[in-house]
């Protein structure tokens, strides 16, 4: 009798680094790539970060979709799944990790450097005063797991911070804010604001040409979350007239961001390749484990994605 099989399927994660950590909890699963896999039967779970076109296809027992990563809107758009239980990884060590990203993004304006770094280009002496972070207003759009991370952090470090979501949520030393109506008012009365929604049908395009022009002049922005959630033309344009001050983007609405991309030579804008936050397999692969462990006795997994809403 075969054993089960993990399929891994992801161009940009490690393979041997993932399976020798899911090896110390899954004794009784062989984990694989998909060259590797002789009896396409016995695959029962899928570990996957955008797997090619019908990759899915090919198993027809499987019996689980663990995403790797937090954001599932790549997956769970695809016309290629299986109705079977889609799972996310929820892992406090992403979290600490995209809160870093998001602490490193906000000092960066709060403290003036892109100001010192156009000084150091021209051999100039620019001394501004620093100011206090009690006196900047952050506000963080999205307070899921990771935006409610980043929000608390954000205020612990001692900035006048606010989020925004959806639905109401409590954050202690965040002044909340949630639905539609509040959103305009929100964006007005935030210098720094920091993006961290799922990309689903209600947040797509949320940010557009009116909403950037709610904020304040001269305000900086920061997209952690999901190129698609701002109007990318709209943001250039804004930048070029100089409405937001800056930009630190580290998702777009194409990915890998086009050559022709006007955002690759605008000063005022720092780029990064996606990587604010990723899976890591050494803490991760307990939790993976563990859902698996629970289908396998019988039991409902844990961190289940609901793809009607996206997340």
């Amino acid at each position: 009798m075969s054993r089960d099989i993990l399929v891994f399927g992801s161009v940009v994660d490690p393979f041997p680094v993932w399976r020798d950590a899911l090896a110390a909890h899954l004794q009784e699963v062989d984990i694989l790539e998909p060259e590797a896999v002789d009896d396409p039967q016995a695959v029962k779970y899928a570990l996957v970060w955008k797997p090619p076109a019908d990759f899915f296809a090919a198993y027809p027992n499987l019996e689980l979709i663990i995403n790797l990563g937090a954001g599932v809107d790549a997956l769970v758009s695809r016309t290629d799944l299986p109705d079977v239980p889609i799972t996310r990884i929820s892992d406090p060590e992403m979290a600490t990790m995209m809160a870093g990203y998001v602490q490193f993004s906000v000092l960066r304006y709060a403290r003036d450097i892109p100001q010192f770094e156009k000084a150091q280009r021209s051999g100039q002496w620019h001394y501004l005063h620093p100011r206090d972070a009690g006196d900047i207003k952050v506000g963080v759009l999205g307070l899921g797991e990771l935006g409610g991370c980043a929000a608390r952090e954000l205020a612990r470090l001692g900035f006048d911070v606010r989020g925004w979501s959806r639905s109401e949520k409590k954050i202690d030393g965040v002044k909340t804010f949630n639905g539609m109506a509040a959103l305009d008012g929100f964006l007005a009365d935030s210098e720094i604001s920091v993006v961290m929604l799922p990309a689903t049908p209600e947040t797509r395009q949320l940010l557009d040409a009116n909403r950037l022009a709610q904020l304040p002049k001269g305000a900086r922005l920061i997209n952690v979350s999901r190129g698609e959630i701002i109007v990318e033309a709209a943001l250039v344009e804004a930048l070029r007239s100089g409405h937001i001050g800056g930009a630190t983007l580290d998702v777009f609405e194409v990915e890998p961001l086009p050559e022709s991309s006007p955002l690759w030579s605008m000063e005022n804008v720092l780029i990064t390749p996606h990587i604010a936050s990723v899976a890591i397999p050494r803490s991760a692969a307990r939790q993976i484990a563990e859902n698996i462990n629970r289908l396998r006795a019988g039991g409902s997994v844990r961190h289940r994605v609901d793809p009607a809403r996206g997340y």
